[in-house]
């Protein structure tokens, strides 16, 4: 990486507020294990947060280790901290994303090599929005740690924020996630696992596998997503006065790769070329506005293959297309090592997208852009569906649960995004740290999570029947009827993949409901990505212009609700199921939250029984679902 870079890590001290934290800490376990009764004095009200903490047992042996862990690190992070100098910088006095990207990769790099202990090289960053610039004086802190190692990949979790010292305001600037390949010589390299200890790296841990799996499906999706996009074709109807020809914005600039751009390897680091690319791309959208424009952001950066110390890199960039306020450009990469070669590798191809601010930040109109006809026309038409996928992208999967409707609309252009936060969901609801045990029933347990926006339930048990098996029997939803009284009936609306499924269930009367509710529902199912993660079944509601809400019933929807199930044995399987609880359920769930029903266990012991008499039910219909 850069040289010297080890004289930019900062330790951070231990706070001194972190013993106070940890004595607040203790008061409150303590007053988790007052005497129930006595709690119960104070009323009805109290129910939720006077159980005992699912973990408290298994933490009672861990005190110790977290008290000396209270200045707890990740053994993966690192951090650089950079005061940014006008060399750092562009035209506007704000620090150069191309640097920036440089100091990303470098940061990401450092904490997949201390993980891995070997080299490592970049093989792909993640979208990348920036949400704020950083000007000259301020300081740059990145922070860097391995979410999840795999077999011979890793992804890389990076955090940046600013900070002005004279003021002492902080902001975050962007979060990046890059995937990053051990690499040795002489031996094929076999990662270690990474071992979550807190409930942000829990989350990280779990997400990261579905992730991985978008990721590699991310050039099928793109071209399938392009495939049944309508692009509207309004280029005879712009003001031919305001239109600038895409042939104008074109860039081509060529490197050559010095030792300095290299790692220890000899390959080029992977942050020079995002910084070249972005410098070639910041040109063409330049010749588009003539004015300076601000990145805000990078769709995924792939790396088809390495370059060496040596290469000629070409770099490309034009404007594809350009939108009110904002524009992509697009930029190709390609290496080759002798001027008289013919042939030329491609190393990377990468989307940014630009917008050009005035005085007061605000995004200026831009000219349209006349592409080139044949290549020019079809670049500028994919750009208008990648603007569509981008915002699907960044609403479903970037955005936080709390600010997701509960149904989502449903169509080909995001079903791979609607699946991701389906799982992801799930995923990040089973990884709270604050379950709270409530009751046991005969070996069934039942948890609560208050949450500021949210209440969520968790039931338990321990099955005799195979994971694998128990897993087909529930990913099945037309299946549900026959143990969950809850499901009236259930139609298959469509097999959209082999994970992916959408029903239509109707459920019966409820409390003093008139009438029965609805649910248009996706189910997504997970196998294990590694020993020891869960089979995973997620539900959530989705609208259907084919089914929509109709008198006959209440149209009702689930955020977040699915099956987690492990492998604690042969033939010995851990069910657990969640729900976070709509406003319309509420009264229902608290019903049985506090004891006034049995409905909850009566339906797990009731999906036990159906476990077990359909054990050795293999349908053809369950597997090839």
């Amino acid at each position: 990486m850069i040289q010297n870079v080890g004289n930019h890590l900062r330790r951070a001290p231990v706070s001194s507020s972190m013993k106070q934290i940890c004595q607040i800490v203790d008061r409150i376990r303590h007053w988790r294990n007052v005497d129930l009764g006595t709690q119960l004095a104070v009323g009805l009200a109290s129910v939720f947060s006077s159980r005992t903490s699912r973990k408290s047992a298994s933490r009672a042996g861990d005190e110790g280790a977290m008290a000396e862990g209270e200045g707890y690190r990740n053994p993966t992070e690192v951090q650089m901290s950079q005061l940014v100098l006008p060399c750092h910088t562009n035209q506007r006095g704000e620090l150069s994303v191309g640097q920036l990207l440089k100091w990303i990769d470098t940061m990401a790099c450092l904490s997949a090599e201390r993980h891995a202990g070997c080299p490592c090289v970049t093989a792909s960053m993640d979208d990348i929005y920036f949400e704020h610039t950083i000007s000259v004086g301020q300081v740059v802190n990145i922070k860097a740690k391995v979410n999840r190692a795999f077999n011979s990949s890793m992804e890389v979790g990076i955090q940046v924020a600013s900070e002005d010292l004279c003021s002492e305001k902080q902001w975050n600037v962007c979060k990046a996630l890059a995937t990053f390949v051990a690499h040795r010589e002489l031996s094929k390299v076999k990662l270690k696992q990474i071992t979550p200890r807190t409930e942000e790296e829990k989350t990280e841990h779990s997400v990261a596998a579905e992730r991985r799996r978008m990721r590699l499906v991310y050039a099928d999706t793109i071209k399938g997503l392009l495939a049944n996009c309508a692009i509207q074709e309004d280029l005879d109807s712009r003001d031919g006065s305001f239109v600038v020809p895409a042939e104008k914005t074109r860039v081509e600039s060529v490197e050559l790769v010095l030792p300095p751009h290299a790692n220890h390897q000899g390959n080029t680091f992977g942050g020079q070329i995002m910084a070249w690319m972005e410098n070639v791309a910041t040109i063409a959208a330049s010749r588009l506005c003539r004015g300076h424009p601000t990145l805000k952001a990078i769709e995924m950066f792939h790396f088809r293959g390495p370059s060496q110390v040596g290469d000629r890199l070409v770099l490309k960039a034009i404007v594809n297309n350009a939108f009110k306020h904002s524009m992509e450009v697009g930029v190709c990469v390609e290496a080759y090592r002798q001027e008289a070669e013919t042939h030329r590798r491609h190393i990377n191809s990468a989307f940014m997208t630009f917008v050009v601010l005035d005085a007061d930040d605000q995004p200026q109109m831009l000219p349209w852009i006349r592409p080139q006809p044949g290549e020019g026309e079809r670049r500028y038409r994919e750009a208008s569906a990648r603007k569509k996928i981008r915002l699907d992208r960044k609403y479903i999967v970037s955005c936080k649960q709390a600010e997701m409707p509960l149904s989502v609309p449903w169509d080909p252009s995001n079903q791979v995004y609607l699946s991701y936060n389906n799982v992801s969901s799930l995923k990040m609801l089973v990884a709270k740290d604050d379950w709270v045990l409530s009751s046991e029933i005969s070996q069934v347990r039942l948890y609560t999570l208050e949450e500021d926006t949210f209440f969520s339930f968790h039931l338990e048990m321990v099955v005799h029947v195979d994971a694998a098996q128990a897993f087909l029997l529930l990913s099945d939803l037309r299946r549900r009827p026959e143990w969950d009284k809850h499901y009236r009936s259930v139609e298959l609306v469509q097999q959209v993949d082999e994970d992916d499924a959408i029903y239509h269930v109707i459920s019966p009367v409820l409390g003093s409901d008139t009438k029965p509710q609805d649910f248009v529902i996706l189910a997504s199912r997970r196998k294990p990505c590694d020993n020891g993660d869960p089979y995973v079944i997620a539900l959530r509601s989705v609208t259907l212009p084919t089914h929509c809400e109709t008198p006959e019933y209440r149209r009702a929807e689930t955020l977040c609700s699915g099956f987690c199930l492990w492998r604690e044995g042969d033939q010995l399987t851990k069910v657990s199921y969640y729900n976070q609880a709509t406003p319309d359920l509420l009264n229902y769930v608290t019903t049985n939250v506090a004891g006034l029903s049995s409905e909850f266990y009566n339906t797990f012991k009731a999906c036990e029984r159906f476990l077990l008499d359909n054990r050795n039910d293999l349908a053809p219909s369950l597997q090839t679902l």
